[in-house]
């Protein structure tokens, strides 16, 4: 409540000044939110008092709470130069961020289930508008129609489930344990489709790297730092108040889970986007949080959370700097993208930290979200000990491989301008440094 009521406030205070004014202050703002949101999780009093008849938040939703802010402001950030020195509907672009940043603020908090239904719903309005009116590509059209064909689809029968129990219970609360079904793996399949979908799951994923391919660097960024998330946190929350627990149907999508990770891995390097191939790593990312969530044990979700905050800073990062060579080399074609060490050392400096952290190099927080993810994995089962030590070596490998391709070898003959250079890496190091500022902070609020 108090994010919102700031962000109230801020938009009634400067929505009659300049265009530029409005931009940077809410930029300012989503900065101030954030450091106030670390602030409160050294509060003796703590956030699991903060109780109410349609909010809740706990340590798990504010951690997301506060990676939204982080990545809603470092989006506008990233956007500068295409949004704001451009003119390009800067209001309706800033309006559309914050829309959007409500939404999924009110999504971690909400208390019932039908209500995070309709945010979880209502989300796909304000990407959408965001993929349509700032889009690169013609085919944008295409790729929002994917979106809400496979989310929307694939919710329905989570809100038949929704509407059964409330009429056979009256209500439905996170934490509030669901009354007995007959036909108990549908009931598992129902509530569990939409968060699949949303994670994403392989198989369910098509529709992920066409709306990365097709939308701007904002929609990019908040796309896989937190929308992916809301998947994560939806099958957590479902998980506990189901009572899921050695099913068979849980099992199934375990193992569809893991080896759809590798599979993903793998089609990596079969890419020739700069986009699709971040994107398809994050399938594989988030088949190790479906793993962690299924295995039922405390280090496991918390391993989740983990993976979940840093996939979200690291994705977003990868996604900016994709955006940024576009402009540079004006393709993303990983065979033309080519002598960025020569041309562009600060730009290759920055696309070897965010490689480095994707592969979960040390002291990264992926690497400690994928250990804990590891021994959750195993501890379910150690026939997952392949699968699990597959899917991170491939990690490691299309991380070094993306680095290796775009930095190294000859550059095009089109490439020229050292102005255009040094105008860039102005923007591009200030970002970065903002990256990594946050994951060390982070590290310290989680290992203190």
């Amino acid at each position: 409540m108090f994010s919102l009521g700031i962000i109230s406030i801020l938009l009634m205070l400067v929505s009659s000044l300049s265009h530029s004014i409005f931009w940077w202050s809410v930029l300012w703002g989503c900065a101030l939110l954030y450091l106030v949101s670390l602030g409160l999780w050294y509060s003796p009093v703590g956030l699991a008092g903060c109780w109410s008849e349609f909010l809740v938040v706990d340590s798990f939703s504010f951690s997301l709470i506060s990676l939204t802010i982080l990545v809603s402001g470092l989006s506008m950030l990233g956007s500068v130069r295409d949004v704001e020195k451009l003119g390009n509907k800067s209001v309706e672009f800033v309006f559309g961020i914050l829309m959007l940043s409500m939404v999924l603020v009110l999504c971690f908090s909400v208390s019932t289930l039908l209500n995070f239904y309709i945010m979880f719903e209502f989300s796909l309005i304000p990407i959408l508008l965001i993929i349509l009116g700032w889009g690169y590509q013609p085919e944008r059209l295409q790729a929002g129609k994917y979106m809400l064909l496979y989310t929307v689809s694939a919710s329905l029968p989570l809100l038949i489930l929704i509407v059964m129990v409330l009429v056979k219970g009256g209500s439905v609360f996170w934490g509030w344990k669901f009354l007995s079904f007959e036909w108990s793996w549908l009931v598992i399949v129902c509530s569990s489709l939409a968060f699949l979908v949303k994670l994403p799951i392989y198989g369910f994923h098509l529709w992920l790297p066409k709306a990365h391919v097709e939308a701007p660097v904002a929609g990019s960024m908040i796309l896989a730092g937190v929308l992916l998330k809301l998947g994560g946190y939806g099958l957590i929350r479902i998980f506990y108040t189901l009572s899921l627990y050695g099913a068979l149907v849980i099992s199934i999508v375990f193992c569809i889970g893991l080896g759809g990770g590798i599979i993903a891995s793998m089609v990596c390097f079969a890419q020739n986007d700069v986009k699709a191939l971040v994107a398809y790593s994050s399938v594989g990312h988030m088949s190790l949080v479906l793993g962690g969530i299924y295995s039922n044990t405390e280090w496991g979700w918390l391993g989740c959370l983990l993976m979940m905050v840093a996939h979200g800073l690291c994705s977003s990062g990868m996604f900016f700097l994709a955006s940024e060579t576009y402009k540079f080399y004006k393709t993303r074609s990983l065979y033309l993208v080519k002598g960025g060490l020569a041309l562009i050392p600060g730009v290759t400096l920055c696309w070897f930290l965010m490689c480095a952290i994707n592969m979960a190099a040390p002291p990264s927080l992926n690497l400690w979200g994928e250990l804990m993810l590891g021994i959750s994995i195993l501890s379910y089962s150690t026939l997952f000990a392949l699968l699990t030590g597959a899917m991170t070596f491939l990690s490691g490998l299309y991380s070094w491989y993306l680095y290796s391709i775009t930095q190294h070898g000859q550059c095009p003959l089109w490439v020229r301008g050292i102005i255009v250079i040094e105008e860039y890496i102005s923007y591009i190091i200030s970002f970065m440094l903002v990256f990594i500022l946050a994951v060390t902070s982070l590290v310290m609020m989680l290992f203190m």
